[in-house]
């Protein structure tokens, strides 16, 4: 089980980091019209969407990928809960 436990882990920490690298792209211009910038947008996106449906931006400040990081970090310590419970 702690195998399958730091797979996860492994997996939501790598599309994290992913989903801060494309937020840090914003600030550089052209970089996410690169085939790198395109190919996180198609993987991170998906998961960016519905928190920028829900929370409207603050004048030229989108918060909603720090909420998206914060429900991740708490999906992650929810796995891990998860896991300690049932084993």
């Amino acid at each position: 089980m702690a195998y399958l436990e730091r797979f996860i882990i492994n997996i939501m920490t790598i599309y994290l980091f992913l989903t801060i690298i494309y937020i840090f792209m914003s600030w550089f211009p052209n970089s996410r019209e690169t085939s790198f910038g395109r190919l996180i947008g198609r993987l991170v996106e998906p998961y960016l969407t519905p928190f920028r449906q829900i929370i409207p931006p603050l004048g030229m400040i989108d918060i909603s990928p720090i909420v998206a990081i914060f429900v991740l970090n708490l999906a992650m310590s929810g796995v891990s809960f998860i896991f300690r419970m049932l084993g």
